[in-house]
């Protein structure tokens, strides 16, 4: 009786230790908010060894992701890559899309209150989307034992990655100048998080001078330090370093570190914290952290992808990197935890920068436009109040209660808008949605469109403009870049998984954003998020 008794104990060991070796201990997803792929290359000489490189070296590359719909911004971006599926099913259709007649935040939910604050900043969830995630899939997977925690600057940026069954995300409250949640996830602080932000990093980080890394002479792939191309911080001041950051502090208060690279030493050193304090990689399930780099963003808006400050910016988020990863093999161990890097999307010149060097390029103002054609239109149909509601992301809405008020035939009407619009050279195509998939359009970016178009919640005519046409030129008092539509610039992403499981190599195939999760899941041996339309990605899952 001993005998098989003891066997049979060997053998369910056996299995317990063969399930536990089926799966890392930690997931890591790094989104750098606004990262062109080309970046990955365009600072890598001065890149240090432990960061990005390291990454390329031993992990494995597809050197070709494309993000496969419109419009190519944060709160899509985020969705998409945790989802493994495109607007058109998260429902994610922009950073605001409409809900009826009014503008929505993608994150916002007044049933919930703040935690950490009292502030408006933390009344949101992940409810408006509408898929689940990776992470929601490892929970569901591991009967909710598996922990997923988000964390960035951005709201956007940490609810939705993070998912609906979350134990936590945390986004920082410019006011309070600390890292919040919501009673989405729980009633209070836990007690690691509340001595993170009792150590008052921000105030630290805000003290002394922002200067370059390197003598500012040899910041050779990027424009003069005082290029007209950028934005000052304050009205009136400069665009040169260095930068005083207690004078930012007191000027933007907490907000200054959104656009500064500090920003993202503090987004790191909360995503340590939620290691140590969660346990994270720790227990006998695969865990998650969701982390996002909002501050990229923020300063290429503001500086642009050729400015000094994008460069140093990045040369300081690849230090900052080596030290996260550094952290990652000492707290998880190195081997035992998987980690993708991507970005939710990429950028534009700037229009100046392009046309002082001759290539074509346009500023344009979608609201000037809209407004231009709702006057066209309240004039050839005689109405009396506004036919379109508003525009987002290229798509202009129709007001439809006023139309049918107006006794106007839509379909009619949604024809003379799309006729009058074709009349602009600045749009490359014109259509209405229900026409896209037979319009004159190339495939791929008639199903761009497609797939970023939600039924309840974008716009029924598309404006698509032609390349590098956008609202960011000193002629318009805008500076910095632009993103949102089809093209390589802002839909091109690096697409890089390392560690646990992941063999190193790369492959140029065309993938796609939707393709991350899947290919996440596959490596977990777990079930694809429920809207998912990717791929597992060849290389990386054999």
């Amino acid at each position: 009786m001993k005998r098989p008794l003891l066997l049979a104990l060997l053998f369910a060991a056996a299995l317990t230790a063969f399930a536990q070796a089926a799966r890392p201990r930690l997931v890591v997803g790094l989104v750098v908010d606004q990262m062109r792929w080309d970046y990955l290359h365009r600072y890598a000489a001065r890149y240090g060894e432990g960061g990005f490189k390291r990454l390329l070296a031993q992990g494995f590359t597809a050197d070709n992701c494309q993000i496969n719909y419109m419009p190519t911004v944060t709160a899509a971006g985020h969705a998409s890559v945790y989802t493994g599926t495109t607007p058109s099913v998260h429902g994610i259709a922009g950073n605001k899309f409409r809900d009826g007649m009014r503008w929505q935040y993608c994150t916002e939910d007044t049933t919930v209150r703040a935690v950490g604050s009292a502030g408006m900043a933390g009344r949101m969830s992940p409810r408006n989307m509408l898929a689940t995630t990776m992470g929601d899939e490892l929970r569901l997977a591991t009967n909710f034992r598996s922990k997923v925690v988000g964390v960035a600057l951005k709201d956007r940026a940490s609810i939705l990655p993070a998912g609906h069954t979350a134990n936590a995300a945390y986004w920082f409250d410019d006011e309070a100048g600390c890292f919040i949640t919501s009673t989405y996830y729980r009633d209070a602080l836990p007690q690691w998080a509340a001595d993170f932000n009792a150590q008052r990093l921000p105030d630290r980080l805000l003290q002394g001078e922002w200067r370059t890394l390197y003598p500012l002479e040899t910041y050779t792939q990027s424009t003069a330090d005082d290029a007209p191309y950028e934005e000052p911080y304050i009205d009136y001041g400069q665009t040169t370093f260095p930068y005083d950051l207690k004078q930012l502090r007191d000027s933007l208060g907490y907000g200054a570190l959104r656009s500064l690279p500090q920003g993202i030493t503090l987004t790191f050193a909360m995503a340590e914290a939620a290691v140590r304090g969660e346990q994270l990689g720790r227990g006998a399930e695969t865990d998650m952290l969701c982390v996002s780099i909002s501050p990229t963003d923020y300063i290429g808006h503001q500086f642009g992808i050729n400015a000094v400050e994008t460069e140093d910016t990045y040369l300081r988020l690849d230090r900052d990197l080596a030290d996260f990863l550094a952290f990652l093999d000492r707290e998880v161990g190195s081997g035992n935890y998987v980690l993708f890097l991507t970005a939710d999307h990429g950028a534009a010149h700037n229009i100046d920068f392009l046309r002082d060097r001759r290539v074509p390029s346009e500023p344009w103002h979608m609201s000037a436009t809209t407004r231009e054609l709702n006057s066209w239109l309240m004039a050839r149909y005689g109405a009396t109040e506004n036919l379109l509601f508003g525009d987002r992301n290229c798509q202009i809405h129709l007001n439809h209660e006023a139309i049918r008020r107006a006794g106007i035939d839509e379909r009619e009407l949604r024809r003379a808008a799309v006729d009058h619009l074709k009349a602009d050279s600045r749009f490359a195509y014109v259509a209405d949605i229900d026409d896209m998939a037979s319009a004159p359009i190339p495939q791929l970016i008639r199903e761009r469109a497609i797939n970023g178009f939600h039924r309840e919640r974008s716009g029924e005519l598309f404006t698509i403009p032609r390349p590098a046409i956008y609202g960011d030129s000193r002629t318009t008092g805008l500076t910095g870049t632009m993103h949102g539509v089809w093209n390589p610039y802002d839909n091109h992403i690096p697409c890089v998984f390392f560690g646990w499981g992941v063999t190193p190599g790369h492959t140029a195939r065309e993938v796609h954003i939707t393709d991350i999760a899947p290919t996440v899941c596959a490596l977990l041996h777990v079930q694809m998020p429920n809207g998912c339309i990717g791929q597992p990605i060849a290389g990386v899952v054999e």
